[in-house]
């Protein structure tokens, strides 16, 4: 089986280490060649113009040793020096038209003679230079034209140029070697320093995940990505939190609220198997039909409860897509359904064409909510008026009945689950109705409100975003 590389075993710790050191190390290497290469070039330059000015000088003496003495007092070095003796000694050597040696004087060994320098002594070419080797030691030569025809060679040691360079590259190395040390030690301080938080943000982790604990307490002092990934932690610590809280006052209110008719159904099934068993308790056909009434009346009550506890908890994660829709089309359809549940209510509605962004079931099943929630307090006969208007930013569907209305201390709760008024508890129903139209409303950025109206019926608003053009 094949191994990943080496690079991927390393820590993220480690990679920015890395990578912060190499950075560094190649900057420091690059500058460093860079130094080196520029003072290199520097240095020459220097030394060929040098040694160029010499050889002007050297061609207009009558000899060798009298253009040596020249250049000799003129460099600073004893006359006649040459590589065995002073180390930065001159050498002069003439040439005829012919290309012959006439004279030299400073080194014991002749000075190479090229074609270049040839073709300079025949006034070919102007000048040239070029390094050679002269008695063992590398000479940087210029070759210039005479006045009177031919040509002088002007030689002299580099190897104070040569050693000044290696002392240069000696010490460059050294500086290089200390900055990748140094460079390695900041990029595990600056690795240490930039992943602190991240390292806060797994321990964090790691005790909610060993305490089930969904604290949003995270303390990440930073700022940046790291910030950001902090804070994107803490709100999802605190959306979590949320959930579980709702969930869990869900499951608590719903054991609270089944555990009623799930004793009444246990008791008179109970009562229906002992009559049976117990031929001389046996239940009047009268009693037998009241008692299976109320045991089917029990049974669709429970599982209205059961569905709309699903409807409830399973709102939280809309799963429907949202798109533009005509919020008339869902009030009609709202609407017509009513009609048929509710035939002894009459229900007008006042349809206008305004267009919202929304999830169109979950809608109309909080619309048809708050109708069925209407007509259920309206007496037989009574009217419900459905109206719709909108305003620059929202849109509001408004449901009015003629029924006793909503109590003032009843007022604030009426969108809580599970919560029924005094008055509502001999009327069937489950008290999440109401909690589901507020959860749909929230969900699409709108409110659900609840009043009276100056007749002394129930008036509920929802109100949406509308729609941009």
């Amino acid at each position: 089986m094949r191994q990943p590389p080496r690079w991927r075993e390393l820590s993220l710790r480690g990679r920015l280490g890395v990578l912060v050191a190499a950075a560094v190390a190649i900057a420091v290497v690059a500058v460093s060649a860079i130094a080196w290469t520029v003072t290199q070039a520097d240095l020459y330059q220097q030394f060929d113009a040098r040694l160029e000015s010499y050889a002007q000088l050297a061609a207009k003496s009558a000899t060798p040793s009298d253009a040596l003495a020249t250049l000799s007092s003129a460099d600073g070095t004893s006359s006649g020096a040459g590589p065995e003796g002073d180390e930065g000694g001159l050498t002069v050597q003439f040439l005829s038209a012919a290309s012959a040696v006439t004279g030299t004087a400073g080194a014991k060994t002749l000075i190479p003679v090229t074609d270049h320098d040839k073709a300079v002594a025949a006034g070919t070419i102007e000048r040239v230079s070029d390094v050679r080797r002269v008695d063992g030691g590398r000479f940087r030569v210029w070759t210039v034209p005479r006045p009177g025809g031919g040509a002088v060679l002007v030689a002299q040691d580099a190897e104070d140029v040569e050693d000044t360079l290696k002392r240069l590259g000696a010490w460059l190395v050294v500086v290089s070697l200390a900055g990748v040390l140094g460079a390695a030690v900041a990029g595990y301080l600056i690795a240490r320093s930039a992943l602190k938080p991240v390292d806060d943000l797994t321990r964090a982790a790691e005790d909610i995940a060993r305490t089930q604990e969904l604290s949003p307490a995270i303390d990440v002092d930073a700022r940046g990505e790291i910030g950001r990934l902090a804070r994107a932690f803490t709100d999802m610590l605190t959306a979590l939190g949320r959930s579980r809280a709702e969930q869990r006052r869900l499951v608590e209110d719903a054991g609270h609220e089944l555990r009623t008719p799930l004793t009444s159904l246990r008791n008179n099934i109970e009562l229906l198997i002992h009559a049976e068993a117990h031929p001389e308790r046996r239940l009047s056909d009268t009693d037998r039909s009241k008692l299976l009434a109320d045991l089917d009346v029990q049974a669709v009550e429970l599982t209205a409860l059961i569905g709309e506890l699903v409807d409830l908890s399973g709102g939280e994660r809309p799963s429907e897509p949202e798109e533009r829709i005509d919020l008339a089309d869902v009030v009609r359809s709202a609407v017509d359904r009513t009609r048929s549940r509710w035939p002894r209510i009459q229900v007008d509605a006042e349809f206008a064409g305004i267009e919202v962004v929304a999830r169109e079931a979950g809608l109309e099943r909080a619309v048809l909510n708050v109708l069925d929630n209407a007509a259920k307090w309206s007496p037989e006969g009574s009217t419900i008026l459905v109206t719709m208007s909108r305003t620059a930013a929202t849109a509001r569907v408004r449901v009015e009945d003629e029924g006793p209305g909503i109590a003032e201390r009843d007022l604030p709760h009426v969108f809580e689950r599970f919560y029924r008024a005094d008055a509502a508890r001999a009327l069937p129903g489950s008290g999440l109705g109401l909690a589901i139209v507020e959860q749909v409303l929230t969900q699409h950025g709108g409110r659900a409100e609840a009043g009276n109206t100056p007749s002394g019926g129930a008036r509920f608003d929802l109100v949406l975003p509308a729609a941009g053009s």
